[in-house]
């Protein structure tokens, strides 16, 4: 599936859990929307879901910013607030790749782009034999990296960087969000990350997340070429 050079899914993963990953999806899918990108933005597996607080999940958030008619939530809804792997184990549900991978791939059929949000960190297992990796790879996925502007920044995204890099699946940006608690790093951590990496497409988001326009807008360019 997908154009000759890369496909139109666009894999936003983090450096763990709580670090702006689903804001920052929706702001995005908010722009390019507003863009008048046909997006359509999707959480896979979600775990720590419950119906009675299904209005605060990440999958919902998402769909509400396109206005999508479907999903409406994540592809797979779990209730422990664990990883997927266990959580499936927990509640007895099996989760299989192809059930996952299918309607995705229906989904970037019919639409200009599918921004799929990872669950916590890159590596995160959705089950005891695969992760989201995986998934990307088999869409042909770029990826967005989401980092927050603070001590662990240089570590952290240093060590998912090169995960992406060893799976081939090309990064399209390093995003920095701000940071619950500045330290001593917060402001240093973007060109640092610049001169170990060599990647010059590094954004640092204010608190009101304004830059993301700018991506959203590389990325209509690169629809276009």
């Amino acid at each position: 599936m997908g154009h000759a050079h890369h496909s139109n899914v666009l894999f936003v993963t983090g450096t763990g859990a709580r670090v702006g990953k689903t804001r920052f999806t929706v702001e995005l899918a908010r722009a390019l929307t507003a863009a008048g990108v046909k997006v359509v933005a999707v959480k896979p597996v979600e775990s720590g879901c419950s119906d009675a607080r299904a209005h605060e999940e990440d999958g919902v958030a998402l769909a509400k910013a396109t206005g999508q008619e479907e999903p409406r939530a994540a592809l797979v809804r779990l209730a422990p607030p664990v990883a997927p792997a266990l959580a499936a184990e927990l509640s007895g549900v099996t989760i299989d790749f192809d059930e996952l991978l299918i309607p995705i791939e229906k989904l970037a059929e019919a639409h200009d782009l599918v921004l799929l949000e990872g669950t916590r960190g890159l590596l995160e297992p959705i089950t005891w034999e695969w992760c989201l990796v995986d998934v990307a790879q088999a869409l042909e996925a770029r990826a967005i990296l989401v980092v927050p502007d603070e001590a662990d920044a240089m570590n952290h995204g240093l060590l998912t960087i090169g995960a992406l890099e060893l799976a081939a699946i090309p990064l399209t940006h390093v995003v920095m969000t701000p940071p619950f608690e500045p330290d001593a790093t917060t402001g240093h951590n973007a060109e640092a990350i610049m001169r170990l990496t060599g990647i010059q497409r590094v954004v640092v988001l204010s608190e009101d997340y304004s830059q993301v326009s700018a991506i959203a807008a590389e990325l209509v360019a690169g629809l276009a070429d």
